[in-house]
């Protein structure tokens, strides 16, 4: 589940309109990903309660951070297997410890990991550059082939792509090289749960 706040949500009309021009310039990576989501959907690893509940933790989150800090803050809430990524710019570094509190007072979160960045909020020139990357290593997933696409949750923020989700070690080195290998990547960071087997 991967949620933004007030401040992120601005401007989605212009971030989408800046990826449909990436889409034009031959992006088909990013079209394969399209048409391939809706097989994805019941080949998702957790529990339906557990997506259900991953869900309710980003709406719980973002509300609480909105309560708290209104406009001042972009942040991205992504909650898988009820762990918390958490990404965007924020004031401060208070207002950055501030806000993993909020997370972790939430009952059903495990964990967080706090990626947030002190820095002023994202370009939308940025965050459509984000969404098509995002799209990009999605899309080398399916035609690479090597695992199930869906099995890896994929989060880019200024560059750095996030990888989540319970995987074996073979499928999260497999991932992790395919994100690599994507032009305009700076940085993949893992934040994965191993399983020993794949599940039948």
């Amino acid at each position: 589940m991967n949620r933004r706040n007030r401040n992120g949500r601005r401007g989605g009309a212009a971030a989408a309109a800046l990826l449909s021009a990436f889409l034009l310039q031959g992006c088909i990576e990013a079209m394969v990903v399209g048409g391939a989501t809706g097989a994805f959907v019941a080949a998702d690893r957790r529990q339906p309660e557990v997506v259900a509940g991953d869900e309710r933790v980003g709406l719980t989150a973002l509300a609480r951070i909105g309560n708290r800090f209104g406009d001042n803050t972009h942040v991205n809430v992504t909650s898988y297997n009820y762990n918390v990524l958490l990404t965007g710019e924020v004031p401060d570094a208070k207002a950055k410890s501030e806000i993993e509190r909020i997370v972790l007072q939430i009952p059903q979160a495990k964990g967080a990991v706090n990626e947030l960045q002190v820095a002023g909020p994202a370009t939308l020139t940025s965050r459509g550059n984000d969404t098509y990357l995002t799209g990009r290593v999605k899309g080398a997933f399916v035609t690479e082939n090597k695992f199930q696409a869906n099995h890896v949750k994929v989060v880019t923020e200024s560059g750095v792509v996030y990888l989540l989700g319970l995987v074996t070690h073979k499928e999260a080195d497999d991932a992790t090289a395919i994100a690599r290998s994507i032009g305009g990547v700076k940085k993949v960071v893992r934040i994965f749960e191993y399983l020993t087997q794949a599940p039948k």
